[in-house]
Formats: C-alpha cells, sequence, structure tokens
C-alpha cells in the first residue's frame, strides 16, 4: 500500500499515512478536528533493485524453457547421446594390460 502526505490547512498538522489506493482522501484532522486537510504531492516510492539484476526470461516457465531448448538443439537427449557414444569409442582397460 503506497504512503500519502497530508497537512492540514488549519493547524498546518502535517502526517503520513498507508492508504489503499483506491481509498478515498481523507478529509478530517486528526489533531484539530476539522476537515481542513489536503494530500500533498508526493515523490511517491522508488523502485531498488539489488543483485546481480535482472532479465525478462529470469521469470519463464519451464515449458518455455524446454521448447527453447529443443529449438537450440542443446537438450538433455544430445547431451546423453554425446557421453554415451565417447564411451563407446574409449577402448576399455583390462587389469591384464595395466599390468604389462
Amino acid at each position: 500500500m503506497p504512503t500519502y502526505d497530508y497537512e492540514c490547512q488549519a493547524c498546518s498538522h502535517h502526517f503520513e499515512t498507508f492508504q489503499s489506493i483506491t481509498a478515498g482522501i481523507l478529509r478530517k484532522c486528526p489533531a484539530c478536528g476539522r476537515l481542513r486537510l489536503r494530500r500533498l504531492i508526493g515523490s511517491g516510492g522508488g523502485v531498488i533493485f539489488r543483485g546481480s539484476g535482472f532479465y525478462q526470461t529470469d521469470y519463464r516457465s519451464s515449458s518455455y524453457k524446454d521448447q527453447a531448448r529443443k529449438e537450440s538443439g542443446t537438450g538433455a537427449t544430445e547431451t546423453s547421446k554425446k557421453s554415451s557414444a565417447g564411451a563407446a569409442a574409449k577402448p576399455e582397460k583390462t587389469d591384464s594390460s595395466a599390468g604389462s
């Protein structure tokens, strides 16, 4: 919820209050009780980004990421094919060849 600044035109009382965006403007001063409040124009809250940053793709769904992997050709199935092909191409060492 946003914070709004108010000032009483009768007694110059200044205060802040949390209100819903859909809530109406306050009229009655909590200090003097008169109906002379006005809402001031504030600077508003700033957005603060911390850390290494974020990108549009950080919050993509898993189905989007899976489709992107399939289109780029770097899916898990290709990785497993490469690892099994590399293992078959290498000759296996036996105990008799290690001792000679």
